[in-house]
């Protein structure tokens, strides 16, 4: 699943789309430096990604109602590379439908610089056994509340930031009309424990929450 070729005339990417909601934590402070092509918070960048697919399709393979998604850690800014990253695919996906996430997760049928999926694929140096299991994931995005659980794996919510004073939801929108992840996304406050080789341990940092339209080519935006 990969352009074949001799480098001048590599064979077509699988066409594929893919239409439903993502949930995103990190280890920055609320707003995400990167969002902003800034450093990170603590200087290096820890996070989750899931994908709730409402609609999908990898060539002729269906991929409706299924989930993916990953655990990454990088030791600096993400540009700068030497990511680990652990991915994850719904246990219910069948051999070929798979093959057809893992193709999407490691970029390799997706135009180059298009899509968070290929760009991240291109700083890691570490690479761990994908995981086939169960993935508990809800997602409202316009509530800002997420929950994700992969057993033994991870558990992690979402929910409004509060106002420090009266306690009251602070709702934050954050629009990027050329974005290679989403064209608008809720942002929230995101805990989150995981263990194994990649560790996560966050209690009241980024999230965010948005509607995705992902193709071989990049980010559908709405019209």
């Amino acid at each position: 699943m990969v352009r074949i070729g001799n480098g001048e005339n590599p064979l077509p990417l699988t066409e594929w789309s893919l239409q439903g909601a993502e949930f995103n934590n990190c280890s920055c402070n609320w707003g995400c430096p990167c969002q902003f092509n800034s450093l990170p918070s603590n200087g290096d960048c820890r996070a989750h990604m899931f994908i709730q697919i409402d609609e999908g399709r990898f060539g002729d393979i269906p991929l409706d109602g299924l989930r993916f998604g990953g655990l990454f850690s990088w030791p600096g800014p993400i540009h700068l590379g030497n990511g680990t990253v652990r991915r994850i695919i719904d246990e219910r996906a069948s051999p070929k439908q798979r093959d057809a996430l893992e193709a999407i997760l490691s970029g390799q049928q997706s135009d180059p610089g298009s899509l968070i999926l290929q760009v991240f694929a291109a700083t890691f140096t570490t690479v761990l056994p994908t995981l086939f299991e169960p993935i508990d994931l809800e997602i409202d995005v316009d509530e800002r509340r997420a929950r994700v659980i992969v057993p033994g794996v991870i558990a992690s919510t979402a929910e409004p930031i509060r106002n420090p004073v009266t306690g009251d939801a602070h709702r934050v929108q954050v629009t990027l009309p050329a974005g290679f992840e989403f064209t608008e996304a809720e942002f929230a406050s995101g805990k989150t424990t995981a263990n194994g080789p990649i560790e996560l341990d966050f209690n009241g940092s980024h999230a965010h929450l948005a509607r995705i339209h992902w193709t071989t080519h990049g980010v559908v935006r709405p019209r």
